[in-house]
């Protein structure tokens, strides 16, 4: 079959994926995890029952696809790392503009994903497919901030720390999805005031360093 047979219907199955996860995040942030069902899901996005059945398989399984999309921003198999403001924080010719990409950055991806981590966080207990997820997400993040230090040291754009291990440590902490969730529920922040706050953080942790 030609590439161009494929296209239209492609387009239909992208579109199609579209709705189901436009309407799964809607109704997790809505109703929480437990209270949403695969066929109230494919009822609001307008698609067979069976179609969710068979695109996910699981409720466990729609939630993960429909956080990672909002943590990515899209739906292209190009994780965080490889994003382009990422490698802005790793690459920026100074160490204003790497925090600044890096802050706008991670502030965008709680944006997007803030409230569906709150639903991966109440399902986490029963759901290991979720539970396992949300780890390797925190572990990712880790590694990323770990190689944003290490590349700026490396770099001279910051000081060379007398405890790097330290250093990379405090600002992985700093830019854990499980610390925005923390600082909102307990300060009231919007994403704009962690924005502020993780800018605010950084220029003092690599400064000081």
């Amino acid at each position: 079959m030609s590439e161009g047979v494929k296209r239209p219907h492609e387009a239909r199955v992208a579109a199609t994926e579209e709705r189901i996860l436009a309407a799964a995040r809607e109704l997790f942030v809505r109703h929480g995890y437990h209270a949403t069902t695969l066929t109230e899901v494919a009822d609001t996005a307008g698609v067979g029952h069976r179609t969710v059945y068979l695109r996910f398989g699981t409720k466990a399984a729609l939630l993960k696809r429909v956080t990672d999309v909002a943590v990515a921003g899209d739906a292209d198999p190009v994780d965080v790392a490889h994003r382009d403001w990422f490698r802005t924080a790793l690459t920026a010719p100074t160490l204003e503009k790497r925090i600044a990409a890096l802050a706008r950055g991670t502030a965008d991806v709680m944006e997007r994903a803030g409230d569906l981590f709150e639903v991966v966080q109440q399902a986490q207990a029963t759901e290991p497919l979720l539970a396992g997820a949300f780890r390797a997400g925190r572990q990712a993040t880790r590694e990323q901030l770990h190689t944003f230090v290490r590349q700026a040291v490396a770099d001279g754009l910051a000081r060379r720390p007398t405890d790097r291990t330290w250093l990379q440590e405090t600002v992985a902490l700093a830019g854990q999805a499980d610390t925005y969730l923390l600082l909102r529920r307990t300060t009231g922040w919007t994403t704009r005031d962690y924005r502020r706050w993780l800018t605010t953080t950084l220029r003092h942790l690599l400064a000081a360093a």
